[in-house]
């Protein structure tokens, strides 16, 4: 499992998790897309906020490997704004491509990218 050096382990200032420390002796989590209701708390929303802004701080468009980036955090975003980067993609998978889909991004969190 890949570890992605310099990639914030967590939201600041709160237990929101962004990364794992080791993989899971069970088995690898599966991504998922997980739906986000419009009655979702304010700080789930500064979660997923966040974690974009540190997706494209750390990887741009380009497509980045899954390593330790938490699947539970990933999947709130999956298959939106952050989507498969290779075909056939496994989604149990730490080596599983990934990649930041901008447009929908920018659409989603206007205030990560200064819009």
């Amino acid at each position: 499992m890949l570890k992605h050096r310099g990639f914030p382990g967590r939201l600041p200032g709160t237990d929101f998790q962004f990364t794992i420390r080791r993989p899971n002796p069970k088995g690898v989590t599966a991504l998922s897309r997980r739906e986000r209701y419009h009655d979702r708390r304010p700080a789930d929303r500064r979660a997923d906020s966040g974690f974009i802004k540190a997706l494209w701080i750390q990887f741009g468009d380009q497509p980045f490997e899954r390593g330790n980036l938490d699947a539970g955090r990933i999947s709130w975003l999956f298959e939106r704004e952050v989507i498969a980067g290779e075909d056939p993609f496994d989604p149990a998978s730490y080596d599983a491509l990934l990649v930041l889909d901008l447009r929908q991004a920018q659409r989603s969190f206007p205030d990560v990218f200064g819009e």
